[in-house]
């Protein structure tokens, strides 16, 4: 049977509930309706969405703490595309930095909506099958390094933090998700950016390059993201999960020795 895209619709505006749901079903989505987080945990308790559209401005919890807690929970992997009546990049990016996948400011078209939908659920799909080791709450060992998922940053053998930016750690985990495993540049643009991708086809490249400075990895022999000719790049290391932080010295070893 032919999978029929499910797309979760929070918002507290009737009238936008209405138009948004009729669309997308008018063109073979399958969509349910929450009026705000209360309604939105409640069927995702009882039901499977391939993407939630999320309303930012809400009575009570807003959307950037609704998607604070989809990341921190089981479904951090779902895909969420924000709606925002709020005009100012810093909101935009705050969205972002939570873990929306997209966003789309109000008023809006149901045809763009759409489209976005879209492109972000193939976005989502075209990545292989990966590991989730970077789930939150987890600190995560490569090499001479971990990541703490919970406060998103970087720390060495001796447990000094390296701040990371949004996008360095959001590279960084799609790297960890999928180690020793070669991901195009249109793999990690689209994973890291989203819809800006297209507007910076080469941004990858310099991504790249900063990461590597934070990890002190040496550009001209890198032992953590090596480049592969004409295809893209690879986290060369193996990645071991510590659960706790009394764990870490078991899993650095580990993760040195391969």
């Amino acid at each position: 049977m032919e999978h029929i895209d499910h797309v979760l619709v929070v918002d507290d505006d009737r009238e936008i509930r209405e138009m948004v749901s009729g669309y997308l079903r008018k063109n073979g989505l399958r969509v349910s309706l929450a009026a705000d987080g209360r309604q939105m945990r409640s069927f995702l308790e009882a039901d499977r969405v391939d993407l939630v559209v999320l309303d930012v401005m809400m009575p009570g919890d807003d959307g950037l703490v609704l998607c604070r807690e989809l990341r921190a929970g089981r479904h951090r992997t779902t895909p969420v595309l924000m709606l925002t009546a709020r005009s100012d990049e810093t909101d935009r990016i705050v969205g972002l930095e939570m873990g929306a996948d997209d966003y789309l400011v109000k008023p809006f078209s149901a045809r763009e909506l759409l489209a976005r939908i879209k492109a972000v659920l193939r976005r989502t799909r075209m990545l292989p099958p990966n590991l989730q080791v970077t789930e939150a709450g987890r600190l995560v060992a490569f090499g001479a390094w971990r990541l703490d998922t919970t406060a998103r940053h970087l720390l060495d053998e001796a447990g000094t933090v390296v701040p990371l930016s949004g996008a360095e750690y959001r590279l960084l985990r799609v790297l960890l998700d999928h180690p020793q495993r070669v991901l195009s540049r249109d793999q990690l643009l689209n994973l890291t950016q989203g819809r800006e991708a297209e507007l910076f086809d080469r941004s990858i490249d310099l991504l790249v390059s900063r990461l590597r400075q934070r990890l002190q990895d040496d550009a001209r022999e890198p032992a953590y993201i090596k480049t592969v000719r004409s295809e893209g790049y690879v986290l060369a290391m193996p990645v071991v999960i510590a659960q706790a932080r009394d764990e870490w010295p078991v899993a650095a070893a580990q993760a040195r020795d391969g």
